[in-house]
């Protein structure tokens, strides 16, 4: 697919990039930034038939979201948004934290991760249940260019996985202000939210008036 701006019956159609091929996160993604800027495409890695794996070898979140956003720039030439986010558990001393995708190994499903989660915090009291997830988002715009913007949330871990919706630990993450899990949220209802939600939020308004000026 080629790189430059696409015209279309004489329209000029802005493009930018979800660094992601996580079809969960790509839905939450596109939801908040579907309004963002005039006439936007908003692609992903699947659609793009990315296949290069990038390695995320970051000590936090924000360094694993400008490598994620580098190196799709360096194929493509397209703005390029990206996040690196995972849970924080107090009673684990912040751990998963950058790992929280390969908890339970390299190639780890979120069923395994959610095991181990529960083995972890077996007989641990409520005080040291509390967690948080944090997102750090970033839109990578030009060469080193790039705008970065942090969203969290708080709750607890839950002893036993509730809820459909979502993915990876949200079974998991309690929040004692709505009564429910995560994966017990509507889409609309997570997004306004969540870790996700607040830190591209942010973070559209920086892309709205990219594409807006120019």
């Amino acid at each position: 697919m080629p790189a430059d701006i696409l015209v279309q019956g004489g329209c000029v159609k802005n493009r930018i990039v979800i660094a992601s091929k996580n079809s969960g996160k790509v839905k939450e993604i596109r939801g908040i930034l579907s309004s963002a800027g005039p006439r936007m495409e908003i692609l992903d890695l699947a659609e793009l038939s990315y296949a290069e794996k990038i390695d995320e070898i970051g000590n936090n979140f924000i360094e694993n979201a400008i490598i994620k956003a580098k190196a799709v720039y360096a194929k493509f030439k397209l703005p390029v948004v990206a996040d690196d986010s995972g849970l924080c558990v107090e009673a684990l001393g912040g751990r998963p934290g950058v790992f929280s995708a390969r908890f339970a190994g390299p190639h780890a499903t979120d069923k395994e991760n959610n095991r181990l989660l529960i083995e972890k915090m077996n007989n641990v009291c409520e005080e040291g249940r509390k967690a948080w997830f944090s997102c750090v988002a970033v839109f990578y715009y030009a060469e080193n260019r790039y705008f970065s913007c942090e969203g969290r949330v708080y709750g607890y871990i839950a002893e036993k996985p509730s809820g459909s919706g979502g993915f990876g630990y949200d079974p998991l993450f309690y929040l004692p202000s709505h009564g429910k899990t995560m994966a017990q949220l509507k889409p609309a209802e997570k997004n306004s939210i969540s870790h996700r939600g607040k830190a591209f939020r942010a973070l559209k308004k920086y892309i709205d008036k990219y594409f807006r000026t120019g």
